[in-house]
């Protein structure tokens, strides 16, 4: 297993760095562009909820991000330090009250992108696990 992590403070303009990264660890497991594509998408979505919502933009507060890299799969974990939140109480997008909303897409289309995915409320903050298999 080969790990690659990155710390960064709560800043959204670090996200092209996120992104990067996800791409480099996507490629080095022989992922497909699209693939690929879908990883980075999933994981710039969860870093920036991370550091939107979970750290309120506070650049003191950081989100790590951790690509744990095997065989055949890509777990990556992302911890914020905030507060946490039930995933179950975020709506449903695709319901007729929501589907013209511009915000709250952002869990509904990573659960889609990825195989598996968990949210966990830890003390320090909240911790989110995905995972993609080759």
């Amino acid at each position: 297993m080969k790990i690659k992590e990155l710390k960064i403070p709560s800043n959204p303009d670090r996200l092209p760095q996120v992104d990067e990264l996800a791409q480099k660890a996507a490629r080095e497991m022989g992922f497909t562009k699209e693939q690929s594509d879908d990883i980075s998408i999933a994981v710039t979505e969860i870093v920036n909820n991370a550091i939107i919502h979970g750290n309120k933009t506070n650049v003191s507060k950081n989100v790590k991000i951790t690509f744990k890299i095997e065989k055949n799969q890509l777990t990556i974990v992302i911890t914020d330090e905030g507060n946490g939140f039930n995933p179950d109480e975020v709506e449903d997008p695709t319901t007729k009250g929501n589907i013209l909303k511009s915000k709250g897409r952002g869990i509904y289309i990573v659960r889609h992108l990825m195989d598996k995915v968990s949210f966990n409320s830890s003390p320090d903050g909240m911790i989110i696990t995905m995972i993609k298999y080759k």
